[in-house]
């Protein structure tokens, strides 16, 4: 019934299989890929035909993960896979970007690829299988893919590379997390968070990842042989030579003195006047050779600026290749933030913030590994007016996750430890002008922020967007490139470190490809830019302060022994809750006894850690503490001090003169100073008001006589205790308390039980 393929190989410790045939056989193209023992399936489906008028090419990548995949149910009201997660909004774009450039110019089907995780091992991370599957998914389809390409995960630990590490263990007991796409003959795409490593040590890992991504590729090959349908029959031929020829007589010279214009305003309006001279000139044109002009007009656009760059070296803005634009950066922007920084570099400016949180401000993320907690959050918005355009605004887009997390990556590795600085740390980047790079303007400004709000980030970071023109053997690498230089180039390649190396690295390639020796040239490039942009964030801020904003909540931690957990939290919560009625602030504890107490008010955590402090502190004999009277009894009063510790006070003890009644003395919810007269080997506490001053606390001088021990004289012969009978009417009658020998009521044998005990 099936006509199933497989093609497998073992690779990097584990068996990685693609099969085709069995599942999804009414997609043009599907592929289950399998390993270890995380499965995912890739369905590729494309129209047959192109929606009149059409002149872009519209794919779209869809990656999920089913919760299933883990055995797990997801959380939340519907219990149910709903939007996309941030990862799986990310893994979309890690799938669409290297395979994107592949598909040949002009070629307008819309395709969709969709991934789904089916199967999650818990080791094997199913993003970069879900490349691999979508890659042999298109490769088999028919469809004008001219791959494929491979992918691979490469972690770096004790200078070694290693292939295909847990995303968790890369980063946690390495130094490097990334993922490579290419060809057989080129790099396509690098994702990557890394410790500061150095320019050889980050071209080192693309070019291993390199190598095992043709492994890959081979595998595919292998399956296409086997399985691959009928390629599409498209009638691409768009020779529009004469079409090009004839646009550059009619505009050629306004474009070149269009893109000659500095500012981008001007020289937008200038290009959209060449841009309508040149509709105008096909106007009474068919709408498909109007459109064939619209494209042809770009290509024109593109050859100017290129030709321009290769030849004389000349940029859009008049800088040398290697210049960066003028920088400006301010800290302290916003009163009531905790930090904020506004960092411009040229026509690109973001106002980035910094606040502080507690425990409870961390980010719950539920995905396929379990619940899991961010104290590090960082979000990017991109405006329409930032580019002086209308357009939607509200949610983030895929493209605004995608630079969010970029600079995330940027950030993460100069962070300090929970123990060192133990907030939640929230980073927003609103972009008000864009003009290219506005990701690494976020990372400039989001380091700046952090560092206002005295978050003591190891080293400031910087970032810089590099850009390639490459025609033949020529090639210019331009540095901190501009909104047309990256439309009109054939590389994005985004660096971002400290002086000590490298944190994180993207690049997308438009073409099929570059080599070493561009990819070196770039990366040393970039050092030099990056260390230009440092030099000029110092002049606003060299270091973290050393001081927090007055309006960001303190956080105090404490220690405690892991016994007295219980008697802080207290049964069902009752003991914390009422810390944090009392005192307002916020107090966390974990199960190894870490106590982190947090309000914008230091009288607050003040207060709340004496209480504390009272509960797993323990009483000493002779000692005078403050306390409150909890509950009166006929003979005494509980008294509830030290937070957590109750001891009685005797009426006896109450006054030096006789009490009737404790409540004559006391009522309850009473401030009162106590002494402690004693501790029994059970823990109860026998307390003292009479000898402390209520007023002062000082101790006070006991002046009530010692009671004289009584005497009892020669009681004579009495009879055996087995002979005194039982208490009835022939005993005789029971002698008044007075003729036993006066008061006795704090004599201890003649008190009740419950006293007897205390």
């Amino acid at each position: 019934m099936f006509d199933t393929k497989t093609v497998s190989m073992e690779w990097g410790g584990k068996t990685l299989t693609l099969e085709t045939g069995r599942i999804a056989r009414q997609a043009d193209g599907a592929v289950l890929a399998t390993y270890g023992e995380t499965v995912v399936l890739c369905a590729v489906t494309a129209a047959k035909s192109v929606k009149e008028g059409q002149d872009f090419f519209p794919l779209t990548v869809h990656y999920q993960e089913k919760f299933f995949a883990a055995g797990r149910i997801p959380g939340g009201f519907f219990k149910r896979e709903r939007g996309a997660t941030e990862k799986e909004t990310l893994t979309s774009r890690l799938i669409d970007r290297p395979v994107r450039p592949l598909f040949p110019e002009g070629f307008y089907n819309e395709i969709n690829v969709i991934a789904q995780v089916l199967s999650f091992d818990g080791e094997t991370e199913p993003d970069m299988v879900a490349m691999i599957a979508a890659s042999a998914a298109l490769t088999i389809s028919g469809v004008p893919f001219m791959g494929p390409i491979g992918a691979c995960r490469v972690g770096f630990v004790d200078g070694e590379y290693t292939l295909n590490p847990k995303q968790e263990d890369a980063v946690t007991n390495g130094r490097l997390d990334l993922v490579v796409a290419a060809t057989g003959d080129a790099v396509m795409m690098v994702e990557s968070e890394a410790k500061e490593l150095s320019e050889d040590e980050m071209l080192g890992a693309v070019l291993f990842a390199h190598d095992e991504c043709k492994k890959v590729v081979d595998l595919i090959i292998k399956l296409a042989e086997k399985a691959a349908k009928e390629p599409w029959e498209i009638d691409m031929s768009d020779d529009s030579s004469d079409m090009k020829k004839k646009l550059k007589d009619l505009v050629g010279a306004d474009v070149a003195a269009a893109y000659k214009l500095t500012d981008k305003q001007q020289r937008a309006n200038a290009l959209n006047a060449a841009r309508d001279k040149a509709k105008a000139a096909f106007a009474e044109e068919s709408a498909q050779t109007q459109m064939v002009a619209i494209k042809t007009m770009k290509k024109v656009e593109a050859e100017v600026v290129r030709g321009a760059i290769l030849k004389d070296g000349a940029r859009i803005d008049g800088r040398k290749v290697n210049e960066v634009r003028p920088i400006e950066a301010m800290v302290g922007f916003l009163p009531r933030t905790h930090g904020s920084a506004l960092f411009t570099r040229g026509e690109t400016q973001s106002i980035c913030t910094t606040t502080l949180g507690t425990k409870d401000s961390e980010q719950m993320i539920d995905g396929l590994e379990g619940l899991s907690y961010s104290r590090f959050m960082l979000h990017y918005n991109f405006p329409p007016y930032s580019v002086g355009e209308v357009g939607r605004f509200g949610a983030p887009s895929r493209r605004d996750t995608g630079h969010g997390k970029l600079a995330w990556r940027a950030l993460q590795a100069v962070l300090p430890t929970h123990e060192e600085f133990p907030y939640t740390i929230r980073v927003v980047s609103d972009i008000t002008e864009s003009n290219g790079s506005s990701s690494m303007a976020t990372v400039c400004g989001g380091a700046l922020s952090m560092m206002d709000a005295g978050v003591p980030i190891t080293r400031p970071v910087s970032g810089i967007a590099m850009g390639l023109i490459l025609e033949g053997d020529e090639f210019a690498v331009l540095s901190d490139i501009l909104g047309d230089e990256d439309h009109l180039g054939d590389m994005d390649f985004k660096v971002a470190g400290t002086s000590e190396g490298i944190t994180t690295m993207q690049m997308d390639i438009k073409i099929a490809g570059i080599t070493r020796e561009i990819f070196a040239a770039a990366l040393n490039q970039a050092k030099e830019g990056r260390a230009h942009i440092l030099g000029e964030m110092t002049k606003a801020l060299g270091a973290a302060r050393t001081e927090l904003s007055a309006h960001a909540p303190r956080i105090e931690t404490m220690q405690i022994d892991k016994s007295k957990i219980r008697d802080v939290i207290g049964t069902g919560g009752k003991v914390i809750r009422e810390i944090v009625a009392e005192t307002g602030a916020k107090v966390d504890i974990d199960d190894e006894g870490i106590i982190k107490i947090s309000s914008s008010d230091l009288g607050q955590i003040e207060a709340a850690r004496k209480w504390i402090e009272g509960i797993v502190e323990e009483a000493e004999v002779g000692k005078i503490y403050t306390g409150k009277v909890v509950n009166i009894v006929d003979f005494g009063a509980f008294v509830n001090f030290m937070g957590g510790k109750d001891g009685l006070v005797h009426v006896s003890e109450m006054k030096n003169e006789r009490v009737e009644k404790p409540t004559d003395v006391v009522s309850e919810g009473q401030e009162v100073k106590v002494k402690v007269l004693e501790i029994d080997n059970r823990g109860k506490v026998r307390l003292s008001m009479r000898v402390v001053d209520q007023e002062t606390g000082e101790e006070l001088e006991d002046t009530r006589p010692p009671r004289e021990p009584r005497e009892r004289g020669d009681r004579g012969d009495r009879r055996p205790r087995g002979d005194r009978g039982g208490r009835g009417r022939d005993r005789g009658p029971r002698r008044d308390r007075e003729d036993r020998g006066g008061d006795k009521s704090g004599d201890p044998d003649h008190m009740p039980a419950f006293l007897k005990d205390d």
